[in-house]
């Protein structure tokens, strides 16, 4: 029996295993080639750039979602909505909210409360009947808890959290988040009825500037005169009805997302409602204090319903003659 050429002479061997293996890795190279661009190409950092650009300025792909930008993995307006929330909502609200408080306190101090000239009468007279009284606190009512929770949401995690801790404010903010969406119809509903009802009281008139001139009677030595409402009241209507419009209108597109609105409009709208809902904040910080330290005797006509007699002579003369002069 013969001996094999390559059984004596173990080095070709090896070199010929070494070329096979070299014949395979080439194949392997050769069939894989075709996938080194695509490859390539989804690891370049311009491909990805260009992929999320193209995302970006939303193009659209497939899902099992049905509705308006379903497709769209990233609405860049997002980051505006974001970035201006952050910068511009937040910390004006803020300055605003700080900046009334200090007005205030400041009146408080410097000016004081209004007191009646007279001792009271003792004699009263009816300046806001039951139905009045009624959707005035029912509306007020609703207002403060929507300011609560309205203000926790938007400061919340930079005050809140770290005086309660996480748990506590998550387990508050899911009950405020749902109070303050269940409550907002119920306010605008008061708020509609509120404005149809006193609205004919409620247009300017020559009185009203007289009355803006004497600063409601804070200048000068003279009492302001008025009607049934004053300029300073009037001012305050406008302010509650037309922001109060906004923020409901506002509001309702951010209650309701199912009615086909884009994610662009929902953030324009939580923009509005809480720049809107910060100024009628504002503005009611002055009404309560009006109403309640600014001028003696306010208070009394909103919840019992009757004045006295000096009071509105005082006050509201001309509602005061007129009434006078029917009786």
């Amino acid at each position: 029996m013969k001996t094999s050429k390559l059984a004596e002479n173990p080095g070709l061997l090896r070199r010929l295993r070494g070329l096979n293996l070299a014949l395979i890795c080439f194949a392997l190279v050769l069939f894989l080639a075709p996938m080194v661009p695509y490859t390539m190409a989804a690891v370049s950092p311009d491909s990805a750039t260009g992929f999320w650009d193209q995302i970006r300025q939303g193009d659209t792909g497939v899902t099992q979602i049905k509705g308006y930008e379903s497709g769209n993995l990233i609405n860049d307006s997002g980051i505006f909505w974001m970035e201006f929330r952050n910068k511009w909502i937040s910390p004006g609200g803020a300055w605003a909210l700080a900046l009334s408080l200090v007005i205030l306190v400041l009146a408080y101090i410097l000016v004081g409360p209004m007191r009646m000239s007279n001792k009271p009468s003792g004699k009263t007279m009816e300046r806001w009947n039951r139905a009045d009284r009624v959707i005035h606190w029912y509306v007020a009512i609703l207002f403060l808890l929507l300011a609560v929770t309205g203000l926790s949401l938007l400061y919340g995690k930079a005050v809140l959290i770290p005086m309660m801790g996480k748990n506590a404010f998550s387990g508050y903010m899911d009950l405020g988040k749902d109070l303050h969406n269940y409550l907002g119809p119920l306010f605008i509903l008061g708020l509609l009825v509120m404005i149809v009802k006193w609205m004919k009281h409620n247009f300017f008139t020559m009185i009203d500037v007289q009355w803006f001139s004497k600063m409601g009677g804070m200048i000068g030595n003279q009492h302001a005169e008025a009607d049934y409402i004053n300029g300073g009241e009037k001012a305050w209507f406008w302010v509650l009805a037309l922001f109060g419009i906004i923020v409901s209108g506002s509001g309702l597109v951010l209650d309701f997302p199912n009615y086909g609105q884009f994610r662009e409009t929902m953030q324009t709208s939580a923009l509005i409602h809480a720049a809107s809902a910060i100024l009628l904040l504002c503005g009611s910080l002055f009404h309560m204090y009006m109403g309640t330290l600014g001028v003696q005797g306010a208070l009394e006509g909103m919840t019992s319903g009757q004045v006295d007699e000096e009071w509105a002579k005082q006050h509201h003369k001309i509602w005061y003659d007129r009434v006078k002069q029917n009786n």
